[in-house]
């Protein structure tokens, strides 16, 4: 019997600090440039400080057209609202899952004066024939979100369905075009092996928040706040210990045009236009 391919590492980016909304400061992990590459997965960020300054504006009510955004709070409270009137409170361990589809206008807004918040705001394309469909969103509840032990490594299984080391994860986000897999791992103090069964062809990637991580078949050391890109075809194999933490990021990609102008995701220039007119006409949840 042939051994099975294993992924191998494509692309290693650091997080670089950078600011968006009301002054937030945040890292962004990835985003922008040539975006075919994380197919269908757009931007990453990680928020996170004991500073209430670096966090405390907020973001104001602003606009989205084209793609889903998922948010995912490991620490602090944030509110979100909509012009669908929307209200939702995200606390720790809770998921915001919005599809701007057509048009959003949203805000999301610290809970809190003081102390420390952490999370993860992930964009997530929509192919073209789902761009202009109506907006939708949807809170997830941190105790709704399954967990899963497989040899000592704790596992949320926020979207997809993952066989982990022969085990099925079932997450709590399914039924997408898109095919999404999210998974945040947390390794215990021995050292555990996992090798993740991602479809050939989907995009792999990791991201490592907190400790270090051997990835692919020549165990690559990536340290925190740096992300792999891995190939798209084999076994992702992944090992740690001492605590690390990391989140698992795959999915389907579109293969269509990618054309981004800030809150906006189309497939083409004209449609941007359209997004930016729609937008400065009050129309942008209309369409």
């Amino acid at each position: 019997m042939m051994k099975p391919q294993t992924r191998n590492v494509e692309e290693m980016l650091k997080a670089r600090p950078a600011s968006d909304g009301d002054g937030v400061r945040l890292l962004r992990v990835f985003g922008g440039g040539n975006l075919a590459r994380f197919d269908p997965w757009l931007m990453l960020d990680e928020f996170g400080s004991n500073d209430a300054r670096d966090y405390i504006g907020g973001f104001p009510p602003h606009p989205h057209r084209g793609f889903e955004t998922v948010t995912y709070m490991l620490e602090g409270r944030m509110e979100h609202r909509d012009h669908m009137n929307n209200i939702g409170l995200l606390q720790p361990g809770d998921v915001q899952w919005m599809k701007a589809g057509s048009g959003v206008i949203h805000s999301e807004m610290p809970k809190q004066n003081e102390g420390r918040m952490r999370g993860f705001q992930l964009w997530l394309n929509l192919p073209a024939a789902e761009k202009m469909t109506p907006a939708a969103y949807e809170d997830i509840s941190a105790a709704s979100i399954p967990g899963y032990d497989v040899q000592g490594v704790s596992i949320k299984a926020i979207a997809g369905t993952l066989k982990v080391n022969g085990q099925s994860l079932e997450g709590r986000v399914r039924n997408r075009t898109t095919v999404p897999g999210y998974l945040d791992l947390a390794f215990g103090d021995a050292h555990t092996g996992l090798e993740i069964d991602v479809p050939d062809g989907h995009s792999a990637l990791i991201y490592v928040y907190d400790g270090e991580l051997r990835v692919g078949e020549a165990g690559t050391r990536v340290t925190a706040q740096h992300l792999v890109r891995m190939s798209r075809d084999g076994i992702l194999k992944i090992s740690g210990a001492g605590g690390a933490k990391a989140l698992v990021i795959t999915g389907k990609p579109i293969g269509e045009p990618i054309v981004q102008h800030g809150p906006f995701v189309m497939n083409s220039e004209a449609e941007i236009r359209q997004a930016v007119t729609d937008y400065q006409n009050g129309m942008l949840t209309d369409a």
